[in-house]
């Protein structure tokens, strides 16, 4: 149990273990009433359960539902160790408390390397565990409390499950006292105790007794008990989302809201050096314009507030605006591609692992490969465009936000409206995508600074698409030099990895944690992750990361530098088995002798492909293998060439993500991987001209669409593992995987992204 689970408090003699809760005031840290304080209708068991006088379970979520089904899955474990059924539990949001706070999963985002070996440098070595101490101990201070790093179910795997069976022995507790009978013969079935008396009552019945009533030993569940975890439940989110009643960061509506559109500086950097709104005020339904200071240092401008989103909009685009550039220069992406390709060559970077001897490996070697790779900057282009609603009124801030990390927008809006985060509140609703876009609260401070204009009345900023096209926080561009000795049978005795990218996590401390930021940036692990915990065995290993500053606003995207970085190493694993003419499929065989785990999963992904089974004339597999987030995936593709453009029909995805708790809800999440992994290996760029985004829309900035979206076959590995990542470890392997598939049809190497390009 990991000990940030657990906040334990006595209450009266009988010491009561309060699960998840301590001795946490009835109202929280940060004012308001604590979320899941007993209201007239239910009685709060501890800190993330509550049972209702009709039976019912509430439970506390403190995550964000972005497609991914954790409204589903964290439900799922508070039914499992209560005895009840799924359809019973309903979910209110958690407050700001503490005990909510992940910090295992922000730290998963921070810069901080988990080799243990000495680094070359012993001062950057002692600098890295030193920030790893004050950022965790500051982490739990402020309790955090973020959805991303796939780490919603891991995270929640222990702490769900204590508080359930905590409230659940609580209820046996109680009924035990009030009608003398050993708790032993007391049995639960579908949330109501019965015994073999004839006594039998409902949680609901019991739960005025059991908040007073310790909880004496508590046990889980062993695995051959669930009936819950393990099994395809029907995702509790859908409903609402066929019927329209699900709200989205876009559907919210208050009595009296006004509309704003958002106008920013056409380049990144960029500022307003005259504005002309004299016309645009005229236009009917528009109120007002609000000029908007530069977010972080990226770009300024302004805001029309009008009656709707559209006369905002026409409004916003008929000001006559002269802008300035960046002060710095402009910025283009040639020109950075460059620059990365001799930080490669020329820079020292930071060697994240090393094993043996590459220097000695390649000097004894009977020949060298090297291959240079690259992959360009992504948008993240979630469906539902950026926005967030917005009102300050009697010193007092109410945000409405799509976002997965509530508390820094808390902290965000209170610092743009200059009060204390104890007069903020957050209403979380459904996102329409985040994939690592709503870890950024820019447009929450955007649309605080305009409510504050708005004399008290609720507010609704919206970016249009080319605003969050050319606004975005990207994921950087990568470039990759990938070297290994070769014997003189063809077997390689090392490898060497050497790449440069803008490191992302110190960007985005120093935006939303500005007081963890230092002064010099860390080794940044998340931009190099994939290179160095690679699983193939090589006895001579190195693998060393240069972090850039290029001046593009950079930032998490779904499976960070594993999106781009399985894409080298996969491919270059293809290309060394190609040098030794061997199967790409026996080739890692070789290679994962020592991980058991790794081997398996790739053993099934090609039994279930059929992998050496014939295709039809003009088809090709290409295989790959990735582990992230604690989850091992290996992808088959199967690929054809339509008028000169790669097709991909069929992807057979195995994964091992440890212990399953909604089987369905994983095929889900490979499925969705797979088609925003196409669409990033196909089309994706973001171009960067005389310090402007060249792409607007989708018409150059393409999706897979439905008619070239491939059949996905996802296959579980049995495991007992706790649970691991699923969000985000299908993304990775896809696109080697295709590119893989294209040399063996054509024959052609493929080391820069986009595939289609």
């Amino acid at each position: 149990m990991k000990r940030r689970t657990w906040l334990l408090g006595a209450a009266g003699a009988g010491g009561v273990l309060l699960v998840g809760w301590g001795v946490m005031p009835a109202r929280s840290r940060l004012g308001g009433a604590s979320s899941m304080a007993p209201g007239e209708t239910d009685v709060a068991l501890n800190g993330w359960i509550k049972i209702a006088t009709d039976g019912g379970v509430v439970l506390a979520m403190p995550r964000s539902e972005m497609g991914q089904g954790v409204h589903t899955a964290l439900p799922m474990l508070a039914a499992e160790e209560l005895d009840v059924p799924l359809a019973v539990i309903r979910i209110e949001p958690a407050g700001p408390e503490k005990i909510y706070g992940n910090v295992a999963n922000i730290l998963g985002f921070l810069p901080f390397h988990p080799i243990e070996e000495e680094s070359e440098d012993g001062f950057a070595r002692t600098k890295v565990r030193a920030s790893r101490w004050i950022v965790g101990k500051v982490a739990r201070e402020l309790g955090i409390n973020a959805t991303g790093g796939s780490a919603s179910v891991a995270d929640a795997w222990d702490v769900v499950r204590q508080a359930a069976a905590t409230a659940r022995a609580s209820l046996l507790g109680a009924a035990s006292l009030q009608w003398r009978l050993p708790v032993e013969e007391l049995v639960v079935r579908d949330g109501v105790i019965s015994h073999a008396s004839g006594k039998s009552a409902s949680y609901g019945e019991m739960a005025k007794y059991a908040s007073a009533t310790p909880p004496g030993t508590v046990r889980l569940k062993e695995p051959k008990q669930w009936k819950v975890i393990g099994r395809s439940a029907p995702r509790l989110d859908v409903p609402a989302k066929v019927d329209g009643s699900a709200q989205f960061g876009l559907d919210v509506r208050l009595p009296g809201m006004k509309f704003a559109a958002i106008r920013l500086a056409p380049t990144i950097g960029g500022a307003p050096a005259a504005v002309d709104a004299a016309a645009a005020l005229r236009m009917p339904g528009v109120e007002r314009i609000v000029m908007l200071p530069p977010y972080a240092g990226s770009s300024a401008g302004f805001a029309v507030v009008g009656r709707s989103y559209w006369h905002a909009q026409r409004a916003a685009q008929a000001v006559d605006v002269r802008w300035d550039p960046r002060p710095a220069g402009t910025l283009d992406s040639p020109r950075i591609a460059q620059d990365l390709e001799a930080a490669v060559r020329g820079s020292s970077g930071f060697a994240f692992f090393s094993a043996g001897d590459v220097a000695q490996a390649e000097g004894q070697a009977a020949r060298v490969v090297e291959s240079w790779y690259s992959a360009p900057y992504l948008a993240h282009a979630t469906m539902e465009p950026m926005n967030c609603t917005a009102r300050v009124a009697g010193g007092k801030v109410e945000v409405w936000a799509p976002t997965q990390v509530p508390g820094l927008c808390r902290e965000a809006a209170a610092r743009v409206a200059g009060v204390s985060e104890a007069d903020v509140t957050v209403h979380v609703t459904l996102l329409g995508g985040g994939f690592g876009r709503r870890l950024e609260v820019d447009y929450v401070a955007y649309a605080v600074r305009v409510a504050l204009d708005c004399g008290g009345a609720p507010v609704q900023l919206v970016w249009s698409r080319e605003e969050d096209m050319a606004h975005d926080f990207y994921r950087p561009m990568q470039v990759a030099r990938v070297r290994a000795a070769l014997d003189a049978k063809g077997q390689a005795t090392s490898l060497n990895i050497k790449s440069a990218g803008d490191a992302i996590s110190p960007r985005w401390i120093a935006r939303t944690l500005p007081a963890l930021a230092g002064p010099v940036d860390v080794p940044d692990k998340t931009t190099a992750e994939g290179l160095f915990d690679q699983p193939y065995a090589f006895a001579n290993q190195r693998m060393e990361h240069v972090a850039t500053r290029a001046g593009i606003p950079v930032g998490f995207w779904r499976s960070v530098g594993h999106s781009h970085n399985a894409f080298i190493t996969e491919s270059f694993i293809d290309e060394l088995a190609a040098q030794a003419r061997r199967d790409p499929l026996d080739f890692r065989r070789q290679l994962l002798g020592h991980a058991a785990r790794h081997l398996a999963v790739l053993n099934l992904a090609a039994e279930k492909a059929g992998w050496g089974t014939p295709l039809p004339a003009g088809r090709a597999r290409g295989v790959a293998l990735h582990e992230s987030f604690g989850t091992v995936v290996a992808q088959v593709a199967e690929v054809s060439l339509e008028g000169g453009t790669p097709r991909v029909h069929r992807v057979v995805c195995a994964v091992d993500c440890g212990i399953v708790v909604n089987p369905n809800i994983v095929a889900q999440q490979m499925e969705s991987s797979v088609v925003f992994a196409l669409s990033a290996a196909l089309h994706g760029r973001i171009d960067i001209h005389e310090g402007a985004v060249r792409q607007r829309n989708f018409t150059d900035y393409p999706l897979v669409r439905l008619a070239h979206a491939p059949r996905v076959e996802t296959w579980l590995v049995p495991s007992q593992r706790p649970p691991a990542g699923v969000g985000e470890p299908g993304v990775p392997p896809l696109a080697p995987a295709v590119a893989n598939a294209l040399f063996a049809l054509t024959g052609r190497r493929a080391r820069s992204l986009p595939l289609a390009a």
